[in-house]
């Protein structure tokens, strides 16, 4: 589904904060709030919204290091091997097919270096993981939590 322009300023709205009222969000977009109850209602029947989340400090749970492990699997096999290889790590955040000469590559949260480095060895070990390269993040730059570059 293609969104039309004001779906889109609606979906911006939530992503910025999905605890806003509608009728909030409808001063913003000039619709009622009933309107953009609607709307929002078919843009989740639709799939276009999946659900709502809340966004917490990594640092608020204890995960302290937080790095990136590129996989390099063994030949034929697919991504729905790799993740269900990897759906039973909760230190994984997410995982993602690439481009390049990795196959995938997971962003890990962990407790501490040792931590990451268990999560690590780990995935090492898993059956479909022919080699890994990980990297660490030293400081968090630039994150975004929208829904993409607003109109």
């Amino acid at each position: 589904m293609r969104l039309n322009d004001l779906d889109e300023r609606i979906v911006h709205a939530l992503a910025e904060d999905a605890r806003r009222s509608y009728a909030d969000i409808g001063a913003q977009v000039g619709l009622s709030a009933p309107a953009v109850k609607r709307r929002v209602d078919r843009l989740r029947e639709s799939g276009a919204i999946t659900g709502f989340t809340v966004r917490v400090d990594p640092g608020a749970l204890g995960w302290q290091t937080e790095g990136y492990i590129e996989l390099y699997c063994r030949s034929n096999t697919s991504p729905e091997a790799i993740e269900r290889g990897l759906e039973h790590y909760p230190e994984i955040v997410s995982a993602s097919t690439v481009t390049g000469e990795a196959d995938a590559i997971v962003q890990v949260f962990a407790s501490d270096m040792r931590h990451f480095e268990r999560v690590l060895e780990r995935i090492a070990g898993e059956p479909f993981v022919e080699r890994t390269k990980s990297v660490l993040v030293l400081s968090p730059l630039l994150r975004r939590y929208s829904a993409g570059p607003s109109a």
